[in-house]
C-alpha cells in the first residue's frame, strides 16, 4: 500500500537535531524516518485518549440528603400538629 507523502519545514534546536541524527545513524533510518515515527506515536496515544475520555458517561451530579426521618404518611399530621 502506498502512502502520498508531502513536505513539511520543521525547525529544531540544536540539541534536539543532533539528538535525532545520532539516533539515526544508530538505527541506520533517515532522520525524516525517526521523526514521522514519533509523531505516529504521540498522534496515536492522544486520539487514543480522546476516544476514552469522549466515550465516557457523563454522570450528573447527585446530593446525598441522608436518611427520610419522616415518612409520607406521617408528614401532614406533624407539619399541622403546630397549628393546633
Amino acid at each position: 500500500m502506498h502512502v502520498s507523502m508531502q513536505k513539511l519545514q520543521i525547525l529544531f534546536p540544536d540539541p534536539l537535531l543532533d539528538m535525532l541524527r545520532r539516533l539515526a545513524k544508530a538505527e541506520d533510518l533517515p532522520v525524516s524516518e525517526i521523526v514521522r515515527r514519533a509523531v505516529d506515536r504521540d498522534v496515536n496515544q492522544r486520539a487514543a485518549l480522546l476516544m476514552r475520555e469522549r466515550d465516557k458517561v457523563r454522570k450528573f451530579p447527585t446530593f446525598n440528603g441522608g436518611a427520610v426521618l419522616v415518612g409520607a404518611h406521617k408528614m401532614k399530621s406533624l407539619i399541622h400538629a403546630d397549628d393546633a
